[in-house]
């Protein structure tokens, strides 16, 4: 069928209906819900979901088909935990609970955003690298090679990632983070000829490291996706799906956002063979994840997963506003609140909605990593009152947030610390948060 087809006679039109039947309801005044049988009734119309609408192929315009049976047998065959990395970072990635008391696994980093240079790349993956929560790196992407600008699909960009690599692995060797696995793989390789070209051992990749690869909204993948995935496998490392629903999208509004991000998780372990799945539903208004709506599908999202199944999964998120901005800590805190105490671990942070080059720094993965491990084993319930805290502290703002200022204005890279200024609203960030019964670390 065609893709248009597919979108819009299928996948929609079921996406809804499964809503109906299964009374999936938003309350906005519970961003955070502790209902049992939400997250169930969810899970139950994800597996049904996939089997009527499958996967989408977009370059051979066929329907790649599940039966019941595959996706409940696939998820029963799942992997349970990870092995990620080398000597002393080597450690264990183990799916989660809700209300788990273990704190989620932290891939910290720039979420795939832009750089433009070298010099920008190495001094963010530094800064990660050296944050104590750090499990994993999730690296920048870079958008220039020598000053020249990289294209999709061209030499420069098989340049671009093979740099990727060689940087991202000399930057942890740096801070001594040696054996620390970079589980977005290659941000900068679009294409599966730059992804495969730079996953040559002597560029630093490792079979322990995480090869994140991307599916299109709604349930869609292509060869060159497929091509990464064959790759990736063929190597013996593990492979993880990055699947993005649109709120206002093909799904509609919360309801079917959220069931489509919980099918999307059979998805990956079906098509991709994927061992973990990494979640990012965005509010197609405001390209983040931080307002009402979207906390109630990362909460439930992440509900429905840990409630009724083993997979690992490990969600995104994205702020509306930039660095050196009080709104920016609030809204990757909101976000970070709703996935932990789900029973999701964590990659952080798309700053800005990853929309600018050089608007990101170490700080607001570290605050991620922070929250994270300090409210891992909350209530649902205590979650929700602070969620509604936080909600009110930002937004009012996320139609015109503040873009803050960029890494080179707020970041010193000779000692890897934040200027002055930003330290001082950090320092007022935490005392918020103390007031919210949240208690993060004094030291900056």
């Amino acid at each position: 069928m065609s893709e248009n087809d597919y979108q819009l006679r299928r996948f929609s039109p079921k996406v809804q209906e499964k809503v109906k039947e299964y009374e999936i309801k938003f309350d906005p005044k519970n961003p955070i819900p502790d209902d049992a049988s939400l997250a169930d009734d969810l899970f139950e119309a994800a597996i049904e979901l996939l089997a009527d609408v499958g996967a989408y192929c977009t370059s051979t315009s066929r329907v790649i088909s599940y039966t019941e049976r595959e996706i409940r047998e696939a998820l029963r065959s799942a992997p349970e935990e990870l092995t990620m990395g080398e000597g002393k970072d080597r450690k264990k990635l183990r799916g989660r609970k809700t209300g788990d008391r273990n704190p989620p696994w932290c891939l910290l980093g720039a979420a795939g955003a832009g750089c433009s240079s070298d010099e920008s790349f190495t001094t963010l993956v530094e800064g990660y690298a050296e944050i104590p929560e750090t499990n994993a790196i999730t690296t920048p992407a870079l958008t220039r090679v020598g000053g020249m600008r990289i294209r999709p699909a061209s030499p420069l960009e098989v340049l671009g990632a093979m740099r990727n690599a060689v940087l991202a692995r000399e930057a942890c060797n740096r801070v001594g983070r040696e054996g620390i696995p970079i589980m977005n793989s290659l941000a900068t390789a679009e294409s599966d000829i730059a992804f495969a070209a730079a996953l040559h051992p002597k560029f630093g990749m490792r079979r322990s490291d995480g090869y994140m690869i991307c599916c299109m909204d709604p349930m869609k993948t292509d060869f060159a996706r497929l091509n990464k995935v064959t790759t990736a496998h063929s190597l013996g490392g593990p492979v993880g799906i990055c699947e993005g629903p649109l709120l206002g999208g093909y799904a509609g509004g919360p309801e079917g956002t959220t069931l489509s991000s919980v099918a999307h998780h059979m998805m990956g372990v079906l098509t991709y063979q994927a061992s973990w799945t990494l979640p990012f539903p965005l509010h197609l208004r405001y390209t983040s994840s931080s307002c009402r709506e979207m906390l109630w599908v990362v909460s439930t999202t992440g509900q429905a997963i840990s409630r009724n199944s083993h997979l690992i999964s490990t969600n995104i998120n994205f702020t509306s506003a930039g660095p050196a901005t009080s709104m920016c800590l609030f809204e990757t805190s909101a976000t970070v609140l709703a996935a932990v105490t789900a029973g999701l671990s964590i990659e952080s942070v798309g700053v800005a909605s990853n929309r600018y080059e050089d608007r990101m720094t170490p700080v607001e993965p570290r605050i991620s990593a922070e929250m994270g491990h300090a409210i891992a084993s909350l209530k649902l319930s205590d979650a929700n009152e602070i969620a509604k805290k936080l909600l009110a502290k930002y937004e009012s703002k996320l139609s015109n947030p503040p873009l803050g200022k960029n890494l080179h204005e707020c970041w010193n890279a000779e000692k890897r610390r934040p200027t002055k200024e930003y330290q001082s609203l950090i320092r007022s960030y935490k005392k918020s948060m103390n007031g919210l019964g949240v208690e993060l670390k004094e030291e900056i």
